[in-house]
């Protein structure tokens, strides 16, 4: 970025894209400067900085801010991820002028990490045949304080649930969050109940949700979930928290709670409990083939759009 600010171009970018002949560039978490003489997608995954400021220390904030002023300054074509990102750019920038684009993302899960037998890798975790899934990285915005409250609900009233988690432990934000979760969990009694699995293979991800009684999403923040995106992929109950983003991805298919209402969540966990079936493994739903491919056409499509100008 140093060198974008004070030149205008990254010229040492500039020069692999002439080597390389490309027609566009994709910019992400990256600002190649705007004298760029290339159409370019910026990409704005979400709007968190803005959202919930508190969770930025001030110069991660203004670093996030300076980035996108700067792209939307260049006259960038901006691609975001879902009609409620859409809607925060406009409250958040109201003057900018620049092409916008909605691009969805869906996820094909390659059939190299589908290989692992779910039944398999939930017995190598020692999990019960119903359990709830949370693949969140542990970052202070994704909320796991609120299922390990609800889950301290359930033990109250005698009911058995369980929750594995897996991802990082690493919040640059906050350090110390995990270590603060799971030292609750330890005082309250529930290490049977919220279970972390560390980082774990992506084919042990799949195989855990192909098997898991329902997934739980408690974040507070999402640009368009990739958690919720692989777990349509199987067509897996969810539950979440009742953020707009998912309630647009899920087409309001899913169980909401509000993000610090602990009480409906744990209702939630023991109906979904009581409707699921023991020992299912899912397989991929119909036509999720269709849905990449009607990714990939819009990202296609924003590509276009920034090169139109161009003439290319």
């Amino acid at each position: 970025m140093a060198a974008a600010l004070a030149w205008g171009l990254d010229r040492e970018a500039a020069a692999e894209f002439r080597t390389h002949r490309i027609d566009a560039v994709f910019e992400a978490a990256r600002f190649f400067g705007w004298r760029l003489p290339y159409p370019a997608v910026a990409w704005f995954p979400d709007f968190q900085h803005r959202r919930l400021p508190r969770l930025f220390p001030a110069a991660a904030r203004w670093r996030r801010e300076a980035g996108f002023r700067m792209q939307i300054a260049s006259g960038r074509t901006v691609m975001l991820s879902s009609e409620s990102s859409h809607r925060d750019f406009r409250k958040f920038y109201p003057g900018a002028k620049n092409q916008v684009c909605v691009v969805r993302f869906a996820t094909g899960p390659s059939p190299a990490f589908l290989t692992a037998n779910p039944a398999e890798i939930v017995a190598q975790y020692q999990l019960p045949e119903k359990y709830f899934y949370l693949p969140n990285q542990f970052y202070t915005h994704k909320n796991h304080q609120v299922v390990v409250d609800a889950l301290a609900i359930l033990a109250e009233r005698g009911f058995d649930a369980v929750v594995c988690a897996s991802g990082s432990t690493e919040d640059r934000r906050e350090r110390g969050y995990f270590d603060e979760v799971m030292a609750g969990v330890r005082s309250r009694g529930l290490e049977k109940h919220f279970r972390h699995l560390g980082m774990i293979p992506l084919s042990h991800v799949y195989a855990l949700l192909r098997a898991c009684t329902g997934l739980i999403n408690p974040s507070r923040s999402e640009g368009w979930s990739t958690t919720v995106e692989e777990a349509k992929s199987f067509g897996v109950p969810m539950i979440l928290s009742d953020l707009d983003v998912h309630r647009e991805q899920t087409n309001d298919t899913a169980s909401y709670f509000a993000t610090d209402d602990p009480a409906t969540l744990a209702d939630h966990i023991v109906r979904v409990s009581q409707d699921s079936e023991v020992s299912i493994i899912r397989n991929q739903v119909p036509h999720q083939n269709d849905r990449v491919a009607a990714f990939a056409a819009d990202f296609a499509d924003a590509l276009r759009t920034a090169m139109q100008p161009f003439g290319r």
